[in-house]
């Protein structure tokens, strides 16, 4: 019974644990570039973007393309970023944990 009573208590703990690291992660504010910075993209962590920016020089009429393909680029770059930091935090948190490889937390 003792046995019962303390993983109850550690899953308690883990799960305070990962409400924390959810709050942290919601926080996180990455950016994300392309074309050597001339668009920037700004994304939390649940992967909204929060902001765009895009250097002067690209607004040219024959352009277009170019400018919307280094949007999806940065964006991109950003999300990957996000999803490094989640997967680290993640890591970091169930280090020691018997979990399977390749299960996604939190879930």
């Amino acid at each position: 019974m003792r046995d019962i009573m303390g993983m109850m208590g550690k899953v308690k703990e883990m799960q305070a644990k990962m409400e924390k690291l959810q709050a942290e992660i919601a926080a996180l504010e990455v950016d994300g570039t392309s074309g050597g910075g001339l668009v920037t993209v700004r994304l939390d962590g649940k992967g909204h973007m929060k902001s765009l920016k895009i250097d002067p020089s690209l607004f040219k009429e024959d352009d277009v393309e170019i400018l919307e393909d280094l949007i999806v680029a940065a964006h991109k770059d950003a999300k990957d970023k996000a999803e490094a930091v989640q997967a680290e935090k993640t890591r970091e948190l169930t280090a020691g944990l018997p979990i399977p490889p390749g299960m996604k937390l939190p879930f």
